[in-house]
């Protein structure tokens, strides 16, 4: 495919800025929805820890990419900005007070709620002043023995300069007096946490008696830190923790995309720094020369009310076995339609179309039509792409089993997927080593579209099977966010995936689709004229309505084309998890406009667009949001849902469900503020405790405590 063939909008006058929020602070606003999670107390404990650790580490991905392009474009004196008009300067104050409101409440939590509640559940992070004689002897046995081996202290002299530090890893600056054995007064010191020490450790029962008993890395290096320095005398031991940016820029004109991306992973971690994170205890003195050596202004600085490294906390959810404080267990439910696997599955879906909701319905369904693709004499051909696929993912051994068998397979593995990276460099080329072949999808253009093409002879005929997806081919994940899945041999679906998929291998030119919608071709496109569709029915008269799900919107002619149609009369119900530019309720302009986030137990993922179309509505499934990157600059496919009854589940599941939640729903104002949803005079109704009920069958009525 020729580079740059992408269908771009004709950019019209400028936006009015007072239209449209931030995208940068609505994404920061999402982490305090989720904090609220963490500050739950009807939540399992436990799953509120989780919380707390999932802010942090959503913080740091925020520093990592979007405060890192805005420094480096304030640096440079750019004066782009967003359609909301805010300069980059005035966004990144901005950003700094609302990520110290963020912070703090984050630390609040920890030391005034989670801390204490763990307490009472016997449950213990103890801290230097806490353990008793026991445990400081075995804590210090731990240290000599496990820790101090590995350890490189560093002090600092003409001869032994700042070293370089390791993106988001572990540090401690030590202050030191007195000589040393060369006759040298004692200054500075760093001690660096190689990644290979748990971060987190924990005492044995026999040490602590009954409860779970707990010690961050970082109190016991700082505990014990003398023993690194012998001859000295410690003066001062504070944590740091450096973020710096992680976004990878790979030139377009490369020979070899995945030789030149492996190139710049050498480099990620030691890219230039963001943020700084120090204990609140360190001195003015200490913070400065960190300043400097890292070249950082006071605004890259924030100050933590306890261990830096807070993110580690959701490590312990895995250790420890107590039911009480987690969120009940369920079990994905099978599709009955396909029986106790006596039945083919080819022979299933050549008579109907399924429809699949993760995580209420099983991935494991995804998983057993590749198996039996794999193993089939009568298939010929797999096509599937890979965006994130997860650590030791059943797919990649299938995939391997179906080449090994003879099947022609092609794998398009998307390495630019962020933070993933060197995982895909490694998947490919395991797969290329089983004779898959593997394509890096096309540059400068993410292949971010969830898609398998099955390839089968049927007597004497060719038939296409296929499964489209909202979500990534991830099983993991498959358990924890919400997603739509589609099997279908519908004939012209099938045909437009394959037009895409020779796009995608053969670079050829562009191609015309009769049901999907394809990004970065038909599918900006499509979905502005689907809505100044509904906008010319409502001025009609015809039933008009728009309703959403998407998990962030911020496209400028997308969000006023939903502008255009309230006005026209069209009413619109965004279902937006993240960030969304869009304000709602603007008098005059967005009065019709409705914007909510659920936050629950599963992250939603789905990406849902209903159109009512004068009463014959349409219903598509997206891996794509309403975002300039996902309409322009990546592949992406919208799929639509063409039986009738599956589309009317779709709509009730992943739209009305979600409408009439009045628990995990947070509604936007048009100033940017949410304000969480509440019963008031109704029974109280959690969309994914539904679901939850009605798919897997599992009675979870208290799994959220609503």
């Amino acid at each position: 495919m020729p580079r740059r063939q992408a269908i771009h909008p004709v950019v019209p006058a400028t936006p009015q800025p007072e239209l449209f929020l931030n995208r940068e602070l609505g994404a920061l606003e999402f982490n305090f929805r989720v904090l609220a999670q963490a500050r739950d107390s009807s939540l399992p404990l436990l799953e509120r820890l989780r919380y707390l650790s999932i802010v942090a580490s959503n913080l740091d991905e925020f520093f990592e990419v979007r405060v890192a392009m805005l420094k480096q474009r304030h640096q440079i004196g750019s004066a782009i900005t967003g359609p909301d008009g805010m300069a980059s300067g005035e966004l990144l104050t901005h950003i700094r007070q609302r990520v110290l409101d963020l912070v703090s409440a984050q630390y609040a939590t920890w030391q005034d709620e989670l801390g204490p509640a763990l307490v009472a559940e016997n449950i213990h992070f103890l801290t230097r002043k806490q353990w008793t004689t026991r445990q400081r002897r075995w804590l210090q046995g731990y240290f000599e023995n496990e820790v101090l081996p590995v350890l490189s202290p560093l002090g600092l002299d003409p001869a032994h300069p700042f070293p370089r530090i390791l993106n988001k890893t572990l540090n401690i600056a030590v202050v030191l007096q007195g000589r040393d054995a060369f006759g040298h007064e004692g200054h500075m010191a760093l001690v660096r946490a190689p990644r290979s020490l748990p971060r987190i450790i924990r005492i044995p029962d026999e040490v602590s008696g009954q409860g779970d008993h707990f010690v961050f890395l970082a109190e016991l290096l700082q505990a014990f830190v003398d023993a690194m320095f012998p001859g000295f005398k410690v003066a001062g031991a504070y944590q740091f923790r450096v973020t710096r940016n992680s976004e990878l820029i790979v030139e377009e004109e490369v020979d070899n995309l995945a030789r030149a991306l492996s190139e710049e992973l050498i480099g990620r971690g030691y890219a230039r720094p963001v943020r700084l994170e120090i204990g609140n205890d360190c001195p003015a003195s200490i913070v400065s020369m960190l300043i400097s050596n890292f070249q950082l202004e006071d605004t890259d600085v924030y100050r933590c009310d306890g261990p830096v490294n807070i993110i580690r906390l959701g490590l312990i959810y895995d250790e420890i076995d107590r039911p009480n404080l987690k969120f009940p267990r369920f079990t994905p439910a099978m599709p009955a339609v396909f029986g106790n696997g006596k039945k083919k599955m080819f022979d299933t879906l050549s008579q109907r179309d399924i429809l699949l909701h993760h995580p209420y319905e099983s991935f494991t369904t995804v998983i057993d039509l590749l198996r039996e693709a794999a193993q089939d004499p009568d298939v010929l051909a797999i096509k599937q792409t890979l965006y994130r696929a997860g650590k030791d993912t059943p797919l990649v051994d299938l995939l391997v089993e179906a080449a090994r068998n003879g099947k022609d397979v092609t794998v398009v593995i998307e390495l630019r997927a962020r933070f993933d990276e060197e995982a895909n460099i490694r998947l490919a080329e395991r797969l290329q080593e089983a004779g898959v072949q593997v394509v890096y999808g096309v540059v400068g253009f993410k292949t971010h579209a969830k898609m398998m093409l099955i390839v089968r002879r049927e007597d004497g005929h060719l038939r296409r099977y296929v499964h489209l997806s909202t979500g990534n081919y991830h099983q993991a994940n498959s358990r924890l966010y919400t997603d739509i899945g589609l099997m279908t041999a519908h004939p012209e679906i099938g045909e437009d995936l394959h037009k895409v998929f020779q796009q995608l291998s053969g670079l050829g030119p562009s191609i015309s689709l009769k049901r999907l919608l394809h990004s970065p071709f038909t599918l900006y496109r499509s979905v502005i004229e689907k809505i100044e569709r509904e906008a010319a029915f409502a001025r009609s008269g015809r039933p008009a309505r728009i309703v959403a799900k998407l998990n962030a919107l911020n496209e400028t002619h997308v969000i006023e084309a939903l502008y255009a149609a309230a006005q026209a009369g069209v009413e619109i119900d965004l279902i937006v998890r993240g960030a969304c530019t869009l304000r709602p309720g603007l008098p005059g302009v967005s009065e019709r406009i409705r914007v909510r986030s659920i936050v629950g137990r599963f992250l939603e993922h789905s990406r849902v667009y209903w159109f009512e179309n004068g009463g014959e509505p349409e219903l598509y499934c997206a891996s794509a949001d309403w975002m300039e990157r996902n309409l322009m600059r990546r592949i992406e496919v919208a799929f639509p849902i063409l039986e009738p009854t599956l589309a009317r589940r779709v709509y009730e599941e992943t739209l009305a469900n979600y409408l009439s939640d009045n628990t995990q729903a947070w509604l936007l104002d048009s100033q940017g503020q949410y304000t969480r949803a509440t019963p008031g005079d109704l029974p109280p109704h959690s969309a994914q405790e539904t679901l939850l009920a009605c798919l897997s069958g599992t009675n979870l009525a208290t799994s959220t405590g609503n």
